[in-house]
């Protein structure tokens, strides 16, 4: 068996990050009550979640901070409404009301079970087959221990490796050499799996340490400088690789 060790992505690759924040957001409308400032919910739904991956994207690439990303992941869709904006004064302070909001949604996203197809099923071959098992996230601390509460998978893992205590997110050759030392795994027999591209699968290649495309969004690999190791399009298909 030539990889001893596997660098496991969580959000969206086991847990189903995107499925339960679309619950999560939905709660947190009602729970605003924002249909004072928006007569169909679709459009904040739209303007968050297009602030969201670009805020994401900015995060991981180490330009903004965590502090900027919770403010303006939903200072910016509720700006999108003319009533919001022309309310927006009568909200002392404007970033307290918004921080009330993220906590409020992060405690719904992280109260959720949901995982991808496949998670545990995948997760008890891989413990049965002797793998060492290490969660790399660039998500927040707590927030990512309640979701392994969550979804019942905390206890596969041997290590959890968050870009919080690295210092560094993912795809950052530093993010990798932390994870490496903290785990105690070799680059030669690591083998990295993730949904995401740029932060799992280049930032792993670039990092010297194979990489496995869980090609879930249906990404092209074609002008990629290096092309991951292994692609699948279903977590069941690591099962015949692994």
């Amino acid at each position: 068996m030539k990889y001893k060790d596997l660098f496991l992505d969580f959000d969206d690759t086991l847990y189903d990050t995107h499925g339960n924040a679309v619950i999560a957001l939905k709660e947190t409308f009602d729970a605003f009550h924002l249909e004072r400032y928006f007569s169909d919910p679709q459009v904040f739904y739209d303007a968050y979640w297009w602030t969201n991956i670009d805020l994401w994207t900015r995060y991981s690439k180490g330009e903004i901070t965590r502090d900027y990303l919770i403010v303006e992941r939903f200072r910016r869709p509720l700006m999108v409404s003319e009533k919001f904006k022309a309310e927006a004064s009568h909200l002392s302070p404007l970033t307290s009301y918004i921080l009330n909001m993220s906590d409020r949604f992060l405690d719904f996203c992280s109260s959720k079970p949901g995982v991808i197809e496949g998670a545990h099923e995948l997760m008890d071959y891989l413990k049965g087959k002797g793998y060492r098992m290490h969660m790399t996230s660039n998500g927040f601390h707590e927030v990512q221990y309640k979701k392994l509460a969550a979804c019942g998978l905390h206890d596969y893992f041997d290590t959890i490796i968050l870009s919080e205590d690295a210092g560094v997110n993912k795809p950052s050759s530093l993010y990798f050499d932390y994870a490496l030392k903290t785990s105690g795994a070799h680059r030669d027999s690591t083998l990295m799996i993730g949904d995401n591209l740029q932060t799992d699968i280049m930032g792993a290649l670039s990092s010297g340490i194979d990489a496995m495309l869980f090609n879930r969004w249906d990404v092209k690999t074609d002008d990629c400088p290096q092309q991951p190791t292994f692609i699948v399009n279903s977590l069941k298909d690591i099962i015949s690789i692994l």
